[in-house]
């Protein structure tokens, strides 16, 4: 008999009962250090006070009116998110794949208010996850995540990435622009070169195009700055951005330059759900952190520490890891044994880590981690690979 909840996910047989910072702990007072910061998203930690109580301050004024009312939460937070990056203009969505959906329909639209309707494709990039949604699986085009979903929506052409000639060469009359990760999260942890970035930009000012950034994963402070693609100097013209947003709350949000939002006037897009006040009250609190002075450079600086451990690690322990991937703290450690048999491992050692493809383990810590803490990980990663190399010897060199 199927299970009351979908049998969706090969869920660890875990359930946690309270958090403290980076620490997760079961029932039976099991403790877990956390590097999966549910998949890059509790990005406070967990019982952030600052954030708990802005959360449920605003639970008991008002959790929710809809967007047929001005929403001032909303309002200062699309003011912040502003001034504090490239863009003009904010919406407010729930998750990273409304905010993916909506970039793309936001990039269309502009299009077609441009005068140029015919132009409606996207290019994409192999190894993208953009998210779940029909349109979204096509947007990322793994063959794994369309399997028994119909025929791919149309309107999506994928190339290689870091490869400006695939990109020049993909390009036709119907192209209305390029989405792209600064950082594929899903993918392996894989980082689109600066150069390239920069010659994305340029390509799609020589070709009329519009150029946008997905950072659900890797905005919102996670590599250093607010978002990744500042490293590279580059000026988008819409950028999605979710998971760490809200801290945990659920909060998706398109940012956008003024030439590219005002096309996305009342009536095009809605939502019921985005930026309600009280999701937009977390996304607030977790601003009032990740902007004050310095905190992202701490990001910068234990993401350092924590790479310089990951390589040592695989240095010591060439028989199962062989190199370290990302920025800040959004790492990637690709490994020679199998990812989901350390992934297991590293549960057993207390802990939490998540798979990504190309066989590497994600490391993604809340950002309020300490070097230590981060150290404190890399020990336990390195004797997760003992326990698997003790479990399966034909791996073991």
């Amino acid at each position: 008999m199927i299970a009351s909840l979908m049998p969706t996910y090969n869920r660890a047989d875990l359930a946690f009962e309270r958090g403290d910072g980076v620490w997760l702990y079961t029932s039976d007072g099991r403790r877990y250090l956390d590097f999966g910061a549910g998949i890059a998203t509790s990005s406070l930690g967990h019982g952030h006070p600052h954030l708990v109580g802005a959360i449920a301050e605003q639970a008991g004024r008002v959790m929710h009116v809809s967007n047929l009312y001005r929403v001032p939460q909303a309002e200062r937070l699309a003011q912040r998110l502003v001034d504090a990056s490239f863009a003009d203009s904010v919406f407010f969505c729930n998750s990273g794949a409304e905010a993916n959906e909506g970039m793309v329909k936001m990039m269309r639209r502009a299009m077609y208010a441009g005068g140029h309707p015919e132009r409606t494709r996207m290019i994409c990039f192999n190894g993208a996850f953009h998210g779940r949604t029909l349109a979204m699986l096509s947007a990322t085009g793994n063959e794994k995540y369309l399997q028994g979903f119909g025929t791919p929506v149309d309107g999506f052409d994928h190339v290689p990435m870091n490869n400006l000639n695939a990109v020049r060469d993909a390009i036709t009359p119907h192209t209305a622009g390029i989405l792209i990760e600064p950082i594929q999260g899903e993918g392996g942890v894989r980082s689109a070169d600066g150069r390239f970035l920069r010659e994305l930009r340029s390509t799609c000012d020589e070709f009329g195009l519009l150029l946008g950034f997905d950072e659900v994963q890797c905005g919102m402070g996670r590599t250093g700055r607010l978002f990744a693609h500042e490293w590279a100097g580059v000026k988008p013209d819409v950028v999605s951005t979710a998971k760490g947003i809200g801290g945990g709350f659920p909060l998706g949000a398109i940012l956008a330059t003024e030439a590219v939002a005002k096309h996305l006037t009342a009536g095009s897009h809605g939502t019921t759900f985005g930026g309600s006040p009280l999701a937009c009250a977390a996304g607030n609190a977790v601003l009032d952190v990740v902007l004050q002075p310095d905190f992202l450079d701490g990001v910068a600086r234990t993401g350092e520490v924590l790479r310089e451990a990951l390589e040592a690690l695989a240095e010591a322990q060439p028989d199962a890891f062989n190199g370290v991937r990302g920025r800040g703290l959004m790492l990637g450690i690709h490994c020679v044994l199998p990812n989901t048999a350390l992934q297991a491992a590293c549960m057993a050692e207390g802990l939490l880590v998540v798979a990504a493809g190309e066989n590497v383990l994600r490391l993604v810590p809340p950002l309020v981690v300490s070097e230590e803490e981060c150290r404190d990980a890399v020990q336990r990663l390195g004797r997760a690979a003992a326990r698997v190399r003790q479990a399966e010897p034909a791996h073991a060199s």
